[in-house]
């Protein structure tokens, strides 16, 4: 197996654990054993198990010895809850490591010149495009801007409405969109609206089926409308009412350890986020439905001219039923 299969694999196996191991990043890494076989594949645990790289290396025992590690970040060299993922490498005596992309933390990073002194023969780079907008491309983003990494979700009809003229807005999008929307959320750290979607629809905001871990909820209210029996307040996940404007509300978010959030809301809140410039991604889920009257799906987000327009790039057009869903991230 060539180095890109292998780390094809190891993403594979970080995109397993998407969503579950905050605020550590989701990794995912495969031994070859020295005639190039996979024997063994490990992912990050959550925040103080075992890191990617241990795993693959317990599942592959003694055929590690003299082998390649492919493993989707670069291995931490530092002790923290758990020890450096550089120290197992060089006991388990393996004899590559090939590496997609470079952690960008002080603390962490370094890894490769570690093995790189110790003999370990070491290739960076590998599918670094390909992994950086992978599972990775969350955590990575919060490390280099420091907030956590926002994507903007909506759903609109083919006119762009998100409601009716009469408000109502059940159901714009047809069932597979509205389960993919539950796979977004179940890969977030948080999910978040503004008091105006709570008092309009009272969203639940919760992941179903219930995968077992919860996003936290999170409702901007800077006039403290959210009601005590709101749905979004209800025990069957973590919840809190911030008021707090964008940029602090995530700076908030962060110290408690988010590193990714769901953006849920209304017009009005997705257009303050992006007049911020606080919007890494877009997912749009679009019904081949007309409206003609109704409010847009995106109030002011401080555009003037079509020369100031906010450019995005599409990365994905998928069908889901009826509808499509549009993936596309900032230039």
């Amino acid at each position: 197996m060539d180095d890109a299969a292998a780390m094809r694999h190891a993403l594979a196996a970080s995109t397993q654990v998407l969503g579950t191991t905050s605020p550590n990043p989701p990794v995912g890494a495969v031994v070859l054993d020295p005639d190039g076989v996979l024997v063994g594949s490990g992912a990050s645990a959550p925040a103080g198990g075992p890191h990617a790289e241990v795993g693959a290396l317990r599942e592959a025992g003694e055929r590690a010895r003299g082998g390649t590690v492919a493993v989707t970040l670069e291995p931490c060299r530092h002790t923290g809850r758990t020890g450096p993922c550089t120290q197992a490498l060089l006991a388990a005596g393996v004899r590559r490591v090939v590496v997609a992309c470079a952690d960008p933390t002080g603390l962490a990073g370094g890894g490769t010149q570690e093995l790189r002194a110790a003999g370990v023969e070491v290739t960076t780079g590998v599918l670094a495009d390909e992994v950086g907008r992978g599972p990775l491309e969350a955590w990575l983003t919060a490390q280099r801007t420091g907030r956590p990494y926002v994507t903007w979700k909506y759903a609109a009809t083919l006119d762009g409405r998100s409601a009716a003229a009469d408000g109502s807005s059940r159901w714009i999008t047809g069932e597979p969109a509205r389960a993919d929307v539950h796979r977004l959320r179940a890969q977030v750290d948080a999910v978040l609206v503004g008091v105006g979607t709570v008092l309009a629809d009272d969203p639940q905001l919760t992941v179903r089926p219930d995968p077992g871990r919860q996003p936290l909820r999170v409702v901007l209210d800077r006039t403290g409308r959210t009601p005590p029996g709101a749905r979004v307040r209800d025990g069957s996940a973590p919840s809190l009412v911030l008021d707090l404007e964008p940029r602090a509300a995530l700076a908030e978010l962060q110290a408690r350890g988010v590193v990714s959030v769901l953006l849920e809301g209304g017009p009005v809140l997705a257009g303050a986020f992006l007049r911020a410039g606080l919007v890494d991604r877009v997912v749009g889920y679009v019904a081949p439905a007309l409206l003609g009257a109704g409010p847009a799906a995106l109030a002011d987000a401080g555009v003037g001219t079509v020369q100031d327009a906010i450019r995005l790039r599409l990365d994905d057009v998928a069908r889901l039923g009826d509808d499509v869903r549009l993936t596309l991230r900032r230039h």
